[in-house]
């Protein structure tokens, strides 16, 4: 029973360190997103790769006729699945990331973090909100106003701050609701 006592305080205490942090800036955000494009980039090249290969290997087994196209990547290009493939590797990408440590990769690296003003996780819906109203990232120009809260935190009822050093560890990367996964 002490030990979970302890945990619940040690979660509790990381909850709010988290809400003393001030809010990121404009520049900070773009540093974060520049990173996260090409960690996109490099996900979305493996989906690809392992898309290319099914393709080819569903065509060698004749489930799939390539004549009318040049070759299995021009297929794929006048495919609505694989958009919708990618689409949604995409979104699940960042609702994952924001939901359950509250930083991207390229948020971690520049010491960013989303978050409740309670310092908490978003939760999956607050996630989704904030990427249907981001703009591909214009929504962040806001942040170069004075509060520096971006547009898509202000529908999603979150923000953005710069952790310390010593709350951007990535023992804590995995942290949810104070809880190890």
């Amino acid at each position: 029973m002490a030990k979970q006592n302890k945990k619940k305080n040690q979660a509790l205490n990381l909850a709010e360190q988290y809400q003393g942090c001030k809010r990121a800036s404009f520049w900070r955000r773009l540093g974060a997103y520049i990173i996260d494009l090409f960690t996109i980039g490099f996900v979305i090249a493996f989906a690809t790769a392992l898309a290319l290969l099914v393709v080819n290997i569903v065509a060698k087994l004749g489930g799939i006729d390539l004549s009318l196209y040049q070759d299995s990547s021009d297929y794929l290009g006048h495919s609505m699945w694989f958009l919708a493939y990618i689409s949604l590797l995409i979104i699940a990408f960042f609702i994952y990331f924001w939901s359950c440590s509250g930083q991207t990769i390229g948020m971690k690296l520049v010491q960013l973090r989303v978050q409740n003003s309670d310092g908490s996780n978003i939760s999956m819906t607050q996630a989704a909100i904030r990427l249907a109203t981001s703009a591909f990232g214009l929504g962040s120009f806001m942040a170069l106003l004075k509060d520096r809260n971006a547009f898509q935190d202000l529908w999603a009822e979150c923000e953005v701050v710069v952790l310390p050093k010593s709350l951007n560890t990535w023992a804590l990367f995995k942290k949810v609701e104070g809880k190890e996964k």
